[in-house]
């Protein structure tokens, strides 16, 4: 690849855009030379070292953080550099969050050891955290330290390259990719190849605003495709691999789900790099966008125009100069990594229950699926609000090494997914999770509640929505709920309207509001009935009318279950439920519990938000991500 620019080509395209701010005569510039600073030579095929390590951008980041506390750097030029680095201000002063990005969630165990170390030693909650995008986060680091924590983590090939910022974010991808029986193909090399190119490439660094992309070989879609900005699907025709194309998904404001912008790209030749960059391209060149980049997403152009004009504009990007002045080719880039052949042995003596097995056997049904390899299984971790303390990191590094040959995977449910245990092994690695705490059994089941950081952290948090997370698991499991079709639903929560947990998609919903009572406020919640992402379909649920205290919400959540199965039809899921009684009988049964609360000591604790202990009130800075 050579370091050359290029105009966009002149095109009857254009006209599409024709009224809105588009920098026509934009110079964008190819990735260049391989083994210089944004293109290194190298690449190392092993789970979590996707990303090239680069020892100055760490230089460069420890002297522009010292510049800025001394005060001889703006903050808002310091702001835009350590957001490329994966470096986030939080709602408390002084102190920042680190996101560290695990590529299709892939992570060894020496990484997950380094996690535990600099947890220990940085991060005064102890804990990391795993994101919906198969991140690690790493909260309330002093700024003076983070350069020590991103140095030491790079140690292990870990990289926070670009974790934030108007950049190419972490790449999710399926966590049973390689070991589901029906996968198309295996995305992973692919996935890799894309990371590695798009990675500090030129027209990724100041986009409009971020892009989130996703790999699936599969229909059923685990890395939920339709919210993603840019997702590739597995496809294959005449025995050639290639992708089918989405742009244009994603949460928040205006959630849309992406449509498909070509049904079939191939992969080994390259074309699917380079249809992404001509989307990239174009994204790029859209100054109107950048006018409110809390809107200036790749969803609102394609919006805007629809997926016909935007697929003509991508037609003739593609007959720019600018494609044969870069190198797609696959083959050097590729994550080739033969998990099969590091797969352990089978274990010389493996343990078996003895006496009671119940709860062993609710582990093995929930938790553990074959893998289309025969002898092999995958064991997927359920991790309460994806939270991990530097033990339970070190524990499951153990576990990996004696168990699964090395390999596990991130989920965007916040879960750990242990690729290749032995299925003689499996109560062997039950009783290790089990001393860990994280035996627990029914991932992505009703007691799975996934949320956002909140006010924990974000400055555009509005309420605590890992402390609702809390209440809303202990009601739910205070309700030892059996019923088969009730253990399927899902509840998300998020702080604010954005939609970081994904609650929008949810079988029951939350975002953050508030309310004002006089002159006090109340942390408040607003639901979304019936949405969906598994199977392969995306539904946004559907927003009620309903504003609820947040100190209500759980006991809103067990009306809500209850009401479903007492008037549920023999089979009926729950969001086939949802469409036939309607919202309003969702709004019904909590009506009394929006009401107006008077201030008085029997009423103080609606006043305070979950995990708090002084008087609630608004306070939204911010967000960096827009910036």
């Amino acid at each position: 690849m050579d370091s050359s620019v290029s105009a966009p080509p002149k095109s009857n395209a254009t006209a599409i855009l024709d009224g809105l701010d588009v920098d026509h005569g934009k110079r964008q510039h190819g990735k260049g030379r391989k083994g210089s600073l944004e293109n290194p030579e190298t690449y190392e095929n092993v789970p979590g070292n996707v990303i090239p390590i680069i020892e100055r951008e760490f230089d460069d980041f420890d002297n522009e953080a010292e510049k800025f506390l001394e005060g001889k750097l703006a903050e808002d030029q310091f702001i835009g550099f350590r957001l490329k680095q994966g470096v986030y201000g939080q709602r408390q002063a002084d102190v920042q969050m680190v996101r560290v990005k695990l590529p299709f969630g892939g992570v060894t165990p020496e990484q997950m050891e380094a996690f535990a170390d600099v947890v220990e030693k940085w991060a005064p909650l102890n804990k990391g955290h795993i994101t919906t995008r198969q991140n690690i986060q790493i909260h309330h680091v002093p700024l003076r330290h983070m350069e020590s924590l991103i140095r030491e983590i790079s140690a292990v090939n870990l990289s926070s390259r670009e974790g934030c910022g108007n950049t190419m974010r972490n790449v999710t991808g399926d966590p049973w990719a390689g070991v589901a029986a029906d996968e198309v193909f295996d995305p992973t090399p692919y996935a890799g190849a894309y990371v590695r190119y798009f990675v500090r490439h030129p027209t990724t660094q100041l986009m409009p605003r971020k892009i989130k992309t996703s790999f699936t070989g599969s229909d059923a879609d685990r890395a939920i495709s339709g919210i993603h900005d840019i997702a590739l699907l597995s496809r294959e025709r005449d025995g050639v691999k290639g992708f089918e194309i989405r742009v244009g998904g994603g949460t928040s404001i205006m959630a849309r789900v992406a449509p498909t912008l070509y049904e079939f790209v191939e992969a080994d030749n390259g074309d699917y790099l380079k249809v992404t960059e001509a989307v990239l391209r174009i994204f790029d060149r859209q100054e109107w966008l950048r006018v409110n980049r809390a809107r200036a997403r790749i969803k609102v152009l394609v919006d805007k125009i629809g997926i016909d004009a935007f697929r003509e504009l991508v037609n003739e990007e593609l007959q720019g100069d600018w494609v044969a002045e870069r190198d797609f080719e696959v083959e050097p880039l590729r994550f080739d990594d033969n998990e099969e052949a590091s797969a352990p042995e089978p274990p010389a003596a493996p343990a078996s229950p003895n006496g009671d097995h119940s709860e062993f056997d609710r582990f093995l049904d929930g938790n553990v699926q074959p893998q289309r390899q025969q002898g092999f299984s995958t064991v997927e971790v359920k991790i309460d609000r994806g939270d991990l303390t530097p033990e339970q990191f070190r524990g499951l590094a153990t576990i990996m090494r004696e168990f699964t040959g090395g390999y596990a995977r991130s989920t965007v449910q916040q879960n750990f997914v242990l690729r290749w245990v032995r299925d003689e092994a499996l109560y062997d690695v039950w009783r290790h999770l089990d001393e860990l705490g994280l035996a627990e059994a029914g991932p992505r089941e009703i007691t799975d509640v996934v949320s956002c950081p909140g006010t924990d952290s974000c400055k555009l948090g509005i309420t605590s929505s890992m402390g609702l997370n809390r209440a809303i698991k202990e009601r739910v499991d205070g309700m030892e709920i059996s019923d088969e079709l009730t253990r399927r639903i899902h509840i998300k929560m998020s702080g604010c309207p954005n939609g970081c947990s994904q609650h929008h998609i949810a079988n029951i919903g939350f975002y953050g509001a508030s309310l004002k009572v006089a002159a006090r406020q109340i942390p408040a919640y607003i639901p979304h009935i019936g949405g969906n992402y598994e199977g392969g379909e995306v539904i946004f649920g559907t927003r009620l009318k309903s504003r609820l205290p947040a100190k209500r919400v759980p006991e809103a959540v067990e009306r809500w279950i209850k009401l479903y199965e007492a008037d549920r039809s023999d089979g009926e899921e729950f969001n086939a439920f949802a469409e036939r009684v309607g919202a309003g009988r969702f709004e019904e049964e909590v009506k009394d519990l929006t009401l107006p609360v008077e201030f008085s000591l029997e009423t103080m604790q609606q006043f305070i938000d979950w995990n708090r202990s002084s008087p609630y009130k608004v306070e939204r800075g911010e967000g960096e991500c827009a910036i």
